[in-house]
């Protein structure tokens, strides 16, 4: 399971960077950017809760620049990668407890992770609904044709 979460997170990367990259060479201003900062400080927030530490201070929807965004995106993975790899294989049915805004809840880590990745898809598909419907052509980013071409260049 350790090994199928890093590939999903190292897709997850690509597909960031795609949409930071295409944010920057359209001049993308207000939503996109808003989401894709969201997208952003979320995963710092759950893997926090993930390592039971406190949650980042930072406010859910952060004001972001553009700029930042893909060394961000690179020490997000990087953050995540190196958790991934002190995990066994145990480890992701443990339960993870955590508060959000609304609540205290339970779930396993594998749930946890998942989610992770389904977020950073879900808002990844908004970010480019914008920046397409401002002219922009959006790069092919499912994850077959990541895993086909990483395949290729191997």
């Amino acid at each position: 399971m350790k090994s199928y979460f890093i590939s999903l997170f190292n897709y997850d990367r690509f597909a960031n960077r795609q949409m930071a990259d295409l944010t920057l060479k359209t001049g993308a201003a207000g939503k996109p950017l808003d989401i894709m900062a969201h997208l952003l400080v979320a995963q710092q927030t759950w893997l926090k809760r993930c390592m039971a530490l406190p949650a980042p201070t930072t406010p859910l929807w952060p004001q972001w620049p553009a700029e930042e965004f893909v060394s961000i995106i690179d020490a997000n993975h990087t953050a995540i990668i190196a958790y991934l790899e002190t995990l066994q294989p145990q480890d992701f049915d443990r339960k993870i407890t955590y508060k959000s805004s609304i609540g205290q809840f339970e779930n396993t880590l594998s749930d946890i992770l998942a989610h992770l990745v389904n977020h950073g898809t879900h808002h990844r598909a908004q970010i480019g609904q914008y920046l397409k419907m401002a002219g922009a052509e959006l790069p092919a980013s499912d994850y077959i044709l990541y895993i086909r071409n990483l395949n290729q260049a191997l």
